[in-house]
């Protein structure tokens, strides 16, 4: 499998054993490919956002929060769990497997590999001191039962009247963890990574 990359990162500083960072990592969405459902937002349009407005929009992702709501059914802007610190688009074509990252551990391997295509993958820290129930939730999920959603303002739509919306632009806002029934794709996922509170990318 041959991967092409286009990836960006903020440098946190590395602290061993910070109670309130836990590193996370996962699929934000996939781009260039239609969402499984209407995502908030979209009028009940399943939508695609265009991996040349995922590119440009890349860099407003870095910074944002992770939030989540009780539930895990919904986004929840005000109730911010995490930040993002790096973000990727993937691009895969199958001729050779890729490199397993560094603290990788075989099961989050697995999970990256069920989800083929171009991802936009994303990595940071959540509050883990703050909010322990949600690094409960997520470890317990075990890569299979939660997902994740973008956030975006100024959205530009190619044609609003079309069935599928085509996103040509936009500014990432944030992103939210929720249960993948709930997710516009079904395909995401989050895991917390193996190596503690280090930042991975």
């Amino acid at each position: 499998m041959n991967i092409e990359l286009e990836s960006m990162a903020i440098e946190m500083p590395e602290v061993d054993g910070h109670p309130n960072r836990r590193a996370f990592r996962g699929v934000l969405t996939l781009v260039d490919a239609a969402s499984d459902k209407a995502p908030s937002g979209a009028r009940g349009h399943r939508v695609v956002l265009t991996g040349k407005a995922a590119e440009r929009a890349l860099p407003s992702l870095l910074g944002m929060a992770l939030d989540y709501a009780p539930e895990l059914d919904r986004h929840d802007a005000r109730r911010k769990v995490g930040i993002i610190t790096s973000a990727v688009i993937e691009r895969e074509s199958k001729t050779r497997a890729a490199p397993a990252r560094r603290g990788e551990s075989p099961a989050l391997r697995a999970a990256a590999e069920r989800t083929p295509g171009q991802k936009l993958l994303v990595s940071g820290y959540l509050f883990a001191r703050d909010f322990p129930e949600i690094v409960g939730e997520i470890r317990a999920s075990g890569q299979s039962r939660l997902g994740m959603s973008y956030e975006i303002a100024d959205a530009r739509v190619a044609d609003t009247n079309a069935p599928v919306w085509l996103i040509t632009e936009c500014t990432f806002t944030g992103a939210a963890v929720l249960r993948r029934d709930k997710a516009a794709y079904g395909r995401t996922w989050i895991a917390l990574t193996a190596d503690g509170g280090r930042q991975t990318s």
